[in-house]
C-alpha cells in the first residue's frame, strides 16, 4: 500500500491545478479518496469535529439498504417461481435461458434459488444504474473540476429497488441519467438539488413509459396469460378495483414483503430495520418519519369516517396502507433525504406530516393511480423550504417578543 501511495504522490502534481491533465483532477481524486485518507487534513489544535463525514453518512444510507436489497432478490425469485408453479410459462429472457442451462428448477420453497433467481434480474438492473450514474457523475465533476461526491451511490442503490424486475436496461440508464442531470445536476450538484434524484428519475419513467413501470407483468418474472389460479395485480391495485378485496388477505404477508410489488418496496419489515438504523445514526431523522406515521393516520381515519359507497379505498385502515405499495420504503428512506426535506426540527414534523396526508389523499381520492407515495414526497420536496421559512420566522418572531418583554 506504502508503494501506491508513493506512486500517486508522484502523479499528483499532474493533475492538481496547473498541471499537464488538471481538468481530470476529480477522477483522480476519487479513486485516491477510495483508498486512502484525505492528505488535507488538519493537525494543529482546536477543532470541534464530528466522526460523519459525507462519505460515512452515504455509506450508512447503503448499508441501511442492505434488507431491502435481500428482499428484492428474494421476492422477485419467489413471485415468478409460485406464478409458473400455479401454471404460468416462463419468460423468454436470457434469466430464464440461464437459469435453466444450470439445471436449477423453479422451486419456490427454496430459499436459495429464490434468491439466486432473483439476482439475475436486481444485479443487472443495479449495475446498469451505478454504471451510468458514475459516468454522468464524473463528466459533470470533470466539466466542472469538482471532486466526484460519493452521493451518486446512495441514488444508484434507492432506485433499482423502485423498479420493476423486468424492466428493459435502457429504460434504466435513460432514467438515471434524467435524475442526476435534471434534478442534481442542473441546480448546482450534491447538496443543491431540491428534489430526490432517485424519485425524479423513478416519476420519469413512470409517465414516460407507464407500461413498463406499472401492471401485472412488470414486477414479475412470469406471464399471466390465461393463468386464472394466480392473480398478477398487487392487493393496492386490488384495493383500489373491488371493495373488501383486502378481508381475505394476509397482512402480516405484506409486512414481511412476500406480495408483488417493485423490487425493494414490497417488505415494510426490511425498510424498518434501515429506518432503525438511519435514526439511530441520526443519518434520517425519526421527526420526519413520525410526521408521516401522523398524517397517514390522520388522513386514513379520517377518510374512513367519511366513507363512501362508490370508491373501496375510503374504508382501506391506515394500518393498511403502511404496509402497501411503497409506503414504508418511502417514509423510511425517500422522505428523509436530508438535502430535499426540511432542514428544521419543527419543519420536519410538518414535512412529514404533509407526506402522510398527501399519500393517503392520492390513494383514496384518484384511485386511477392507487400508490401516492413517490407524488406525495416529490410535491413536499418543493414545499421544504417554504417550511423551513416559516420556522424559522417564527422562532424569531418568538425571540424578538422575549427580548421585548
Amino acid at each position: 500500500m506504502k508503494f501506491l501511495r508513493d506512486k500517486l504522490d508522484d502523479l499528483a502534481p499532474l493533475f492538481e491545478k496547473g498541471g499537464k491533465y488538471e481538468k481530470f483532477w476529480p477522477l483522480f481524486d476519487l479513486q485516491s479518496s477510495f483508498l486512502f485518507t484525505s492528505g488535507e487534513v488538519t493537525r494543529t489544535a482546536s477543532h470541534v469535529r464530528d466522526s460523519t463525514d459525507m462519505k460515512r453518512l452515504m455509506m450508512t444510507v447503503v448499508v441501511a439498504l442492505l434488507p431491502c436489497m435481500l428482499m428484492a432478490c428474494w421476492n422477485t425469485g419467489y413471485e415468478g417461481m409460485l406464478a409458473i408453479a400455479k401454471g404460468a410459462s416462463p419468460l423468454d429472457t436470457w434469466q430464464t435461458t440461464l437459469w435453466q442451462a444450470l439445471g436449477f428448477s423453479f422451486d419456490f420453497k427454496s430459499n436459495f434459488h429464490c434468491i439466486l433467481f432473483g439476482a439475475l434480474y436486481w444485479i443487472p438492473i443495479y449495475i446498469t444504474v451505478m454504471v451510468v450514474g458514475g459516468i454522468a457523475e464524473a463528466i459533470f465533476a470533470v466539466v466542472r473540476s469538482h471532486e466526484i461526491n460519493e452521493g451518486f451511490l446512495v441514488t444508484g442503490a434507492l432506485l433499482p429497488l423502485t423498479l420493476p424486475p423486468t424492466i428493459p436496461l435502457w429504460m434504466v440508464a435513460l432514467g438515471t441519467v434524467f435524475g442526476i442531470v435534471m434534478a442534481k445536476e442542473v441546480f448546482g450538484g450534491v447538496g443543491m438539488n431540491f428534489l430526490n434524484p432517485a424519485l425524479t428519475a423513478r416519476a420519469f419513467l413512470f409517465f414516460a413509459y407507464p407500461a413498463a413501470m406499472s401492471g401485472d407483468s412488470p414486477w414479475i418474472a412470469a406471464d399471466f396469460a390465461g393463468v386464472d389460479t394466480f392473480s398478477g395485480a398487487t392487493l393496492l391495485s386490488q384495493a383500489a378495483a373491488q371493495a373488501g378485496a383486502l378481508d381475505n388477505a394476509d397482512w402480516w404477508s405484506s409486512f414481511w414483503g412476500s406480495v408483488p410489488g417493485s423490487l425493494g418496496e414490497t417488505s415494510a419489515f426490511a425498510c424498518l430495520l434501515g429506518a432503525g438504523l438511519l435514526a439511530l445514526s441520526r443519518v434520517g431523522s425519526f421527526r420526519t418519519m413520525g410526521g408521516v406515521v401522523i398524517g397517514t393516520v390522520f388522513m386514513a381515519i379520517s377518510f374512513n369516517l367519511i366513507g363512501s359507497t362508490t370508491n373501496p379505498m375510503f374504508g382501506v385502515p391506515w394500518y393498511w396502507h403502511m404496509v402497501l405499495g411503497g409506503w414504508a420504503f418511502g417514509m423510511a428512506f425517500m422522505a428523509t433525504d436530508p438535502v430535499s426535506s426540511a432542514f428544521t426540527n419543527r419543519g420536519k414534523w410538518f414535512y412529514g406530516f404533509g407526506i402522510g396526508m398527501l399519500v393517503v389523499m392520492i390513494r383514496v381520492v384518484n384511485p386511477a393511480y392507487p400508490e401516492g407515495m413517490m407524488l406525495a414526497i416529490l410535491f413536499m420536496n418543493m414545499f421544504a423550504p417554504l417550511i423551513d421559512h416559516f420556522v424559522v420566522q417564527a422562532n424569531i418572531r418568538r425571540r424578538l417578543a422575549r427580548s421585548a418583554a
